[in-house]
């Protein structure tokens, strides 16, 4: 009722009023939360042992053969037998 005597002594009607509650009737707080932005996916690296010729193919560097290539032969060696 107080609602509708502010709204009869302002001359607004019911969609002023939600237009001042909403400004952004589309964005809710419900559509800002529901989608995360997606990664981008990684790209396959190509290592190749020159010792060996052994082919080590991965998207990361959590790879078990690399990791142990990198404990024998030194990170820095490892990353220069990258394939381009």
């Amino acid at each position: 009722e107080k609602l509708q005597g502010l709204m009869k002594t302002y001359g607004k009607g019911l969609r002023d009023i939600i237009s001042i509650l909403d400004p952004n009737p589309g964005k809710s707080s419900a559509a800002a939360v529901s989608a995360p932005k997606q990664r981008r996916a990684r790209v396959v690296k190509v290592y190749q042992n020159p010792h060996t010729g052994e082919l080590i193919e991965t998207k990361g560097g959590n790879h078990r053969g690399l990791k142990a290539w990198k404990e024998q032969y030194g990170a820095a060696t490892v990353d220069s037998w990258l394939r381009g």
